[in-house]
């Protein structure tokens, strides 16, 4: 998993509960890395699932919560470091369908060994979307975290449904209707 995703994870947990509380899930767990992350490096996701757990054991907050709270958040550092992609795009519907044949390309362009999920397009209009989410790290509330800043973006709401495929959460359905 790329640093980038690291650093403005804890980033934001500073932000939203303090830097002891970043200093807590640490210690808490054990992490090859020590805790001590660059945006460009890369490490291993079991780090991110041991941070994201001891942050929701300490908070009350679920995973899903917090990596939903995290996908909005992580949509800020897309807005102001790559504007240019987004600004290619005038429409939310159109940019979330183009994640595998754009976004994702553009991403692999500046994170060659970045491991993405993948989002399969099943049936697309003007004002819906159906996808499908496939990743072993389950993060899928982190996708929908995404979406809805994107809608946010475009100033425009929708009302995005999750439906897991399997029980474990690779493999999600993400229900579209923009309103």
């Amino acid at each position: 998993m790329k640093g980038i995703v690291f650093t403005e994870f804890l980033d934001l947990v500073e932000l939203k509960f303090g830097l002891e509380m970043v200093d807590k899930i640490i210690q808490q767990s054990t992490l090859e890395s020590n805790g001590v992350y660059t945006a460009v490096g890369t490490y291993r996701f079991h780090e991110m699932l041991q941070l994201l757990t001891n942050l929701s054991v300490n908070t009350g907050i679920s995973i899903d919560d917090l990596l939903l709270v995290y996908g909005e958040h992580f949509f800020y550092v897309i807005e102001t470091s790559y504007s240019g992609l987004l600004a290619s795009y005038k429409d939310p519907i159109e940019m979330l369908s183009s994640i595998e044949s754009h976004i994702h390309v553009e991403v692999r362009k500046i994170y060659p060994d970045a491991e993405l999920p993948t989002f399969l397009v099943q049936e697309k209009t003007a004002n819906s979307l159906i996808m499908i989410y496939k990743s072993s790290r389950s993060m899928h509330y982190f996708g929908l975290g995404l979406m809805n800043r994107t809608f946010a973006h475009f100033k425009s709401t929708a009302t995005i449904e999750l439906e897991k495929i399997n029980e474990d959460g690779t493999e999600v359905r993400f229900i579209i209707h923009k309103n």
